[in-house]
């Protein structure tokens, strides 16, 4: 690992850390050095995972969708250097079958939360920046599904566009302050959300369609992410990395 990418001394919320992309960001992130602040609803998950990482981890409690819970976890994590802002959801139907309860239920994290989260971050960052300290990094999770469309996603697609173009949004307003703002955009990876379906034939299916011939595995993640969180990025900002084994050059 390049003296760049390291991040000894810096702290790092990571958001959705109890399982999936999530758990792996805070192990990756760890082994890089840094202090990792542990942020999720299911708690006794991310106790168990700090167990593992040792004493580089902590834990807080945070439901994305609440902003007291937003404000309280952003107050207890302390000063953040870096977040991976990376909690989400979805729920796979046709879109003339999507209720407003299905609609609120993935925009409210997938947008509403991230948005929140990212916003009460930012605002310690640049109060610190305003008193001399370094700005920060914002890692926000988007998906190549918010550069493009799929089947039965289209909740799940809507929200991840729009963390694309919060991404850029904040980016702009937030250099000034020593801020960056970037999203990765995985493409199909095995996770709760989504295993089954990778799984099956029709996944098969998807994966052969790939340029690659396969679905990423979560290592895959690891240059991109430590790439934005670190000084090895320090002159990119409003950029949306797809990791997708060029799934984005053909047909989703």
């Amino acid at each position: 690992m390049a003296a760049s990418d390291r991040l000894e001394g810096r702290r790092a919320l990571v958001t959705g850390a109890s399982s999936g992309l999530g758990r792996h960001f805070a192990r990756v992130l760890a082994e890089a050095g840094a202090e990792v602040v542990l942020a999720a609803r299911r708690t006794a998950a991310l106790e168990e995972l700090a167990a593992q990482i040792g004493k580089r981890a902590r834990c807080v409690p945070l439901d994305v969708t609440d902003p007291a819970s937003v404000a309280a976890a952003v107050a207890a994590a302390g000063p953040i250097d870096v977040l991976v802002n990376n909690a989400g959801v979805s729920r796979a139907q046709p879109v003339l079958e999507v209720g407003v309860e299905d609609y609120d239920y993935v925009m409210d994290a997938n947008l509403r939360g991230a948005f929140l989260v990212a916003t009460a971050v930012a605002r310690g960052m640049r109060d610190r920046s305003k008193s001399g300290g370094g700005g920060g990094a914002i890692v926000n999770v988007a998906s190549i599904l918010g550069l493009a469309q799929g089947g039965q996603l289209a909740v799940y697609a809507m929200s991840k566009a729009g963390v694309v173009q919060m991404t850029k949004q904040m980016a702009l307003e937030l250099a000034r302050f020593g801020i960056r703002v970037n999203a990765l955009a995985p493409g199909y990876f095995a996770t709760d959300m989504n295993r089954d379906f990778l799984e099956s034939k029709l996944g098969e299916a998807m994966a052969r369609r790939i340029p690659q011939r396969r679905f990423g595995a979560f290592e895959d993640l690891d240059g991109p992410l430590l790439l934005l969180c670190s000084d090895a990025s320090r002159y990119m900002t409003g950029v949306v990395i797809p990791v997708d084994g060029g799934h984005l050059l053909g047909t989703l």
